[in-house]
């Protein structure tokens, strides 16, 4: 490893958030986005080549303003008080929001449309899954997450090499307007507008999460001056985000070719997945500045894994992408099995700062 000790910008809100299940197909389940990740992944980085830095409590980053719609922030700033004020707990026992229904074109269908006045009912017009739960503590660690990237994010723009965001909760299926995959603010955009703001003309993001991250896709999808590239499980093998992630979206208007999508079959391993990052690699070389969403999800171990990356893998996708010399932001995303969750993150962030000279 090199002499370079990576900061590790954290905030200890980013535990607040407890969803306590997953609402999946009907059923609650037993989540597994917990407050423990943060720990886990603390513990690998409380090593030599390592620095954490503790963020302080801001306001809402004004990055927030450009990546997400103020309607969204304003139901997340709000929603759990809204729910707590209702009769949730008492007739049901729900003490977290969870979506009713979602006013798509399917039921409005054409129809003037207005906000719904139940917070069950509006909870559907900015979450898009029943598994993305808001509870008293998710827009506290949702901001402290945003603000981690945004913090790493200004250090790079200060001249430091490479700085990593412990987010929690992760952020990049969280789209302009939308909150869904466990996601509720996209720490990766807010990071990329940050490096925007300091001095950067492009931002390339490369995304080596397992899901494609359709948040991050979208909100960039018709800019030209931030990349999005993306190595992930086959939405169409049946993996979540399902219905976007396919290699034919490659960005319209001002974005035309900026963004690549690099679905892989099930089961791949670390040969045909290294290759992919390779190519994305490459093809943001000539970027100001890079973000790496990492999720380790990817690994072998992981319960959400439908890919088959060893921990040897994410060290190697690390020198991959550090080789590009790009200054660089590493935002965390997913990554669930606590066992092996820190010294995948720790492999990586290893890989990538033993390119630093």
């Amino acid at each position: 490893m090199s002499q370079y000790q990576v900061p590790v910008f954290w905030s200890p809100q980013t535990r607040l958030h407890d969803p306590r299940n997953e609402v999946w197909v009907g059923v609650a389940t037993i989540g597994t986005e917990v407050a423990e990740r943060v720990d886990t992944i603390l513990g690998a980085l409380a090593a030599p080549g390592f620095r954490t830095v503790e963020v302080a409590e801001r306001t809402e980053h004004a990055a927030l303003q450009v990546v997400h719609d103020a309607g969204m922030l304003k139901h997340l700033r709000t929603a759990a008080d809204r729910w707590a004020a209702g009769p949730y707990a008492e007739l049901v026992g729900q003490d977290r929001v969870v979506p009713y229904l979602f006013p798509t074109e399917a039921m409005t269908a054409g129809l003037p449309a207005r906000p719904a006045m139940a917070v069950h009912a509006d909870a559907g017009r900015f979450t898009y899954d029943t598994m993305t739960l808001i509870g008293p503590g998710t827009w506290p660690a949702a901001l402290a997450a945003a603000d981690c990237a945004a913090a790493a994010a200004e250090h790079v723009s200060s001249g430091a090499p490479l700085a990593y965001a412990l987010c929690r909760p992760p952020g990049h299926h969280a789209t302009p307007a939308g909150m869904g995959g466990s996601c509720y603010l996209n720490n990766a955009a807010v990071a990329a507008e940050v490096l925007r703001s300091g001095g950067a003309s492009r931002v390339g993001i490369i995304d080596v999460d397992a899901h494609h991250g359709n948040g991050t896709a979208a909100i960039f999808y018709n800019r030209a001056d931030v990349l999005y590239g993306s190595v992930h499980v086959d939405p169409g093998a049946g993996w979540f985000p399902h219905v976007v992630g396919y290699a034919e979206e490659t960005g319209a208007g001002p974005g035309a070719g900026g963004t690549r999508n690099l679905p892989l079959p099930e089961g791949t391993g670390d040969d045909v997945w290294l290759e992919t990052v390779a190519d994305l690699a490459s093809w943001v070389r000539d970027c100001d500045a890079l973000v790496v969403s990492l999720g380790v999800d990817a690994a072998i171990d992981d319960p959400e894994s439908p890919l088959q990356v060893t921990t040897e893998g994410y060290r190697e996708a690390g020198r991959l992408l550090g080789s590009t010399g790009l200054p660089a932001v590493v935002v965390q995303e997913g990554g669930y099995h606590l066992p092996t969750l820190g010294g995948l993150v720790a492999a990586y962030l290893e890989g990538h700062a033993a390119c630093i000279g």
